[in-house]
């Protein structure tokens, strides 16, 4: 075994897990490099909603402070794992523009206490699709998060092409493509052929190269630096919150969650992608930590609310080329960028000094970092197989969402501001995988269903149901042998795994059964602990055969089941086998 993963580790170019330590230097380092990505981006975000709801100076600096405050304690939330509430893993969290629409409409409506209340509200529901994720799992599946993937970079790219070509009308008309050029082409270079001490350090090569190209092309503008003062903490305006609803805050509050639910959508995607690449070895998805980073995400938006600042959002298009250029997963290097960002929020000369980079050499960065992002919703895709079905549901969802992106269908069919919100074509796109996806599952056989607890005087029972279940099928002896052994042994490992069972207090178990294909898909719902058995069995296949007891259940399992997927969410279990017929 140790040879086996030794070998995949040098394949890899991670070098440090999330709950590895590794050099502070290097967490320092790595650290600055996402605050060089993720602060330009924020303060941009911050500066177009507070704009465009017709706020004052003074506002906005109270909003980029507070935003930065924010942010930093949205990096140590995701980073950390405290009960329930935090994601145990590098995220790099920033503001979002998904609220940027309804939030002004909602300021015209009734102020900045009208926002503040919407988003508080946005931020529990936000909270509460973490505790219904179990009962989303056959919606919000891999191959709807591969898809919202490779929309995001595809309907991105064009806004990363703009910066390219926002360049002074002074300038050569080719300034902002020779500076994109360089920083995209130099970053690429360090990452392919750089030696393994430089390459953590490409995207700040290529991203300082950039710079030097711009101010050689007559496109850097050092003003924010040189203005900006040393230290300095802006007047406080908290908005408060509108304890007595008008009725125009109840009819933007339905607007207001549908933002909310694409987000966590989305951000439920970006967590299985950051988890795939802060792994050496891949293994299944932990849904409770994906649950305690929407919980964090959560938590973040009820702060955005109570400040009057934009909501918060995770970044997968920085986090994924920072952990993949880097090596560097570990947990450390979000407290390292929530300490660097405290500090920038009270000392806006650094503040300055970042958001001198031009737009040409963020939007040839942003090139680089969005095909990272569309090779993992493709390679999310494929681990998900790509049968038929699947294919079909990927490939119109994506089609429908850029297409919409290209002309928005719904805007002259909705009145505004819901066919700019629904027209947007992550928005469509997702939709589209969520529906396809759900008449798919509803398309399949109807299920048979067994409630019981997970005991092994339970076992009687649950051999006659999947006989039953057999006899419904039409299988032969062979095969409902093979089905019922296979049911046995799954209950063993789920008894072996519980660790809250009691004789007084029995965990309940829930046992589900459909055809697939003239194959027999068992789903066991139940509580348990730690272990991940789609972990354990991938584990088993580099272990010499051996004779201990604990693996003899799951290595029957395996030989039994034609296929096993564990999802783990917070106290509830869900193993689903597949037995062929």
């Amino acid at each position: 075994m140790q040879s086996r993963f030794a070998t995949i580790s040098e394949m890899s170019t991670l070098r440090y897990e999330p709950d590895e330590k590794c050099p502070p230097w290097v967490a320092v380092g790595t650290a600055f490099q996402g605050v060089t990505l993720v602060l330009a981006p924020t303060i941009l975000v911050v500066a177009i909603t507070v704009r465009s709801a017709g706020q004052d100076a003074d506002f906005l600096n109270w909003a980029a402070f507070a935003t930065l405050i924010i942010v930093g304690l949205m990096m140590v939330l995701q980073a950390a794992k405290i009960g329930r509430l935090g994601g145990g893993h590098l995220v790099i969290c920033g503001v979002t523009t998904n609220y940027i629409a309804v939030s002004v409409i909602a300021l015209s409506e009734g102020g900045p206490t009208m926002v503040a209340s919407l988003v508080v509200l946005s931020g529990i529901f936000y909270c509460a699709i973490a505790m219904w994720l179990p009962l989303l799992r056959k919606i919000i599946t891999p191959t709807v998060a591969g898809t919202v993937l490779m929309l995001i970079a595809a309907v991105t790219l064009p806004f990363a092409i703009d910066l390219i070509n926002e360049v002074p009308e002074s300038s050569p008309p080719y300034a902002g493509t020779v500076a994109a050029g360089v920083t995209a082409l130099l970053t690429v270079a360090l990452v392919l052929r750089a030696p393994r001490l430089w390459r953590p350090w490409s995207i700040s090569l290529g991203v300082i190269a950039g710079c030097i190209t711009a101010a050689l092309m007559g496109i850097y503008d050092a003003g924010a630096f040189i203005s900006a003062a040393w230290f300095g903490i802006p007047e406080i305006r908290f908005p408060g919150l509108d304890l007595k609803p008008s009725i125009e805050f109840w009819a933007l509050l339905p607007m207001f969650l549908i933002v909310t639910l694409i987000q966590a959508i989305k951000n439920i995607s970006d967590g299985m992608i950051v988890q795939r690449v802060s792994r050496k070895v891949p293994r299944a998805t932990d849904f409770r930590l994906i649950q305690g980073s929407i919980y964090a995400n959560g938590t973040g938006i009820l702060m955005s609310g109570v400040a009057g600042t934009p909501p918060t959002s995770t970044y997968p298009s920085l986090t994924v080329p920072l952990v993949g250029v880097t090596g560097v997963a570990t947990r450390s290097v979000g407290y390292a960028m929530a300490g660097i960002l405290l500090l920038i929020a009270f000392l806006p000369k650094i503040n300055g000094a970042l958001l001198t980079i031009p737009n040409p050499v963020l939007g040839g960065f942003l090139v680089f970092a969005l095909g990272l992002v569309f090779i993992e919703g493709i390679q999310t895709l494929v681990r998900a197989g790509l049968d038929p079905q699947k294919s079909m549901v990927a490939g119109l969802a994506f089609g429908i969402g850029l297409g919409m992106q290209h002309e928005n269908l719904l805007a002259g069919f909705l009145p505004e501001p819901w066919g700019t919100l629904l027209g947007n074509g992550i928005t469509v796109g997702t939709a589209t995988a969520i529906v396809l996806t759900a008449l798919v599952d509803l398309s399949r056989a109807r299920s048979q269903r067994l409630e019981t607890t997970l005991q092994l005087s339970a076992l009687k029972e649950i051999d006659e149901f999947l006989q039953s279940v057999a006899s419904k099928m039409g299988w032969g002896s062979g095969p409902t042998e093979k089905l019922r052994s296979a049911g046995e042994e799954a209950i063993q490992v789920l008894s072996n795994s519980s660790s809250d069972q009691t004789d007084t207090n029995p965990t309940r178990l829930i046992i589900t059964a459909r055809a697939e294909n003239g194959d027999a898909e068992l789903e066991f719902t139940t509580v348990s602990d730690e272990t991940n058995i789609e972990d354990r069995l991938a584990y088993l296949e580099d272990e010499p055969e051996t004779v201990d007891p604990s693996d003899i259940s799951f290595r029957l399992l395996r030989h039994y089941a034609s296929s096993v997927r564990h999802q783990k969410y917070q106290n509830v279990d869900i193993l689903t086998i597949m037995v062929a017929g």
